[in-house]
């Protein structure tokens, strides 16, 4: 069996860019029976940028009632907060003890603000080293990861493969599980879809809020009656990845004859957002007026998670001499 993790920061509620471009594929992937999958709220990670206590709890329920809305089974698989094992960062200074600096330097996630240091906190420095704890902790073979990930991947495998060159087999070394095909979603103005941006589609807002997003996304100016081109429109840019392929084809024959308006094919995409989420959106709210719930759920992935990493601590600290 394979074991495979992964682990989205508790610092933004998710979008609809999150829900197609990692999280349904990511569950796809955990319903496979040869699959055993361990998907995290990186709560510790997202301290490197959130420093709001209510706003880091409210984004820990958003993410993980959407795991759940979604279809992650818990049954099967395990949904943990990180924090409830801190364990990882024991771990976390073991493996930094072996990290050279210049490994962290050369960093994406440092180098990209290394011209403003005084915005650059140590958590932030030595985020890889967290990231590759929350790997090795729990003897992952793969890790889904986008291409803006794979350096940090590669930095895990890097200090895995030093320790166990000096102490023996100690820690599994991970493979990247990169999908070639990773789900664009463009946004409200099309730009990939980003909290950055503040062009994103939050599925879950109540129904009035969600059509006023989706209302709000930019168009040309062309008329009902001219023809459009629906390569170069963001709704039917977005509407193609959450619609059927007859449901597709549909508008994209509108579009090129002409009769139907923006504002008609915004409507098309709200209804259709609303009818493929409608579940997970009850779900979703359930969970988020139950919080007791999901705090349930995550305190027992947390131990069956636990199982697993503490076996792997104990193999450090005896090969480090502290057993």
């Amino acid at each position: 069996m394979a074991r495979i993790l992964t682990g989205i920061t508790s610092n933004n509620i998710p979008h609809l860019g999150n829900v197609l471009g990692a999280m349904l594929p990511a569950i796809e992937l955990s319903n496979k029976a040869e699959n055993e999958s361990l998907y995290f709220i990186a709560d510790f990670h997202s301290l490197i940028s959130l420093k709001d206590a209510e706003a880091r709890k409210n984004s820990i329920n958003a993410v993980a009632a959407t795991w759940i809305a979604l279809g992650f089974d818990t049954q099967k698989n395990i949904l943990y907060r990180q924090s409830d094992v801190p364990q990882v960062t024991e771990l976390t200074w073991y493996l930094n003890c072996f990290t050279p600096y210049p490994m962290l330097a050369n960093a994406v996630s440092f180098k990209e603000k290394s011209d403003r240091l005084s915005d650059v906190n140590s958590g932030l420095f030595t985020y890889p080293v967290l990231m590759a704890a929350d790997i090795l902790m729990y003897d992952a073979n793969f890790v889904p990861v986008g291409k803006d990930q794979l350096q940090h991947l590669e930095i895990t495998r890097d200090i895995a493969e030093r320790f166990n060159r000096q102490y023996g087999d100690t820690f599994v070394v991970p493979e990247a599980k990169i999908e070639e095909s990773v789900m664009i979603v463009p946004g409200t103005d099309g730009q990939k879809m980003s909290k950055s941006y503040n062009n994103f589609i939050n599925i879950f807002l109540p129904e009035k809020e969600l059509e006023k997003v989706i209302k709000s996304i930019k168009t040309d100016s062309k008329g009902v009656e001219e023809p459009k081109d629906p390569d170069t429109c963001n709704v039917f840019n977005i509407y193609k990845l959450v619609a059927d392929a007859t449901q597709t084809d549909f508008l994209r024959t509108k579009y090129i004859e002409g009769g139907i308006g923006y504002g008609s094919a915004k409507l098309l995409l709200y209804s259709t957002l609303m009818l493929k989420f409608s579940k997970a959106r009850e779900t979703y709210n359930h969970l988020m007026a139950n919080t007791q719930e999901l705090d349930a759920i995550l305190k027992q992935g947390a131990v069956k998670a636990a199982a697993i990493a503490n076996p792997v601590l104990a193999r450090v600290r005896h090969k480090l001499g502290y057993l």
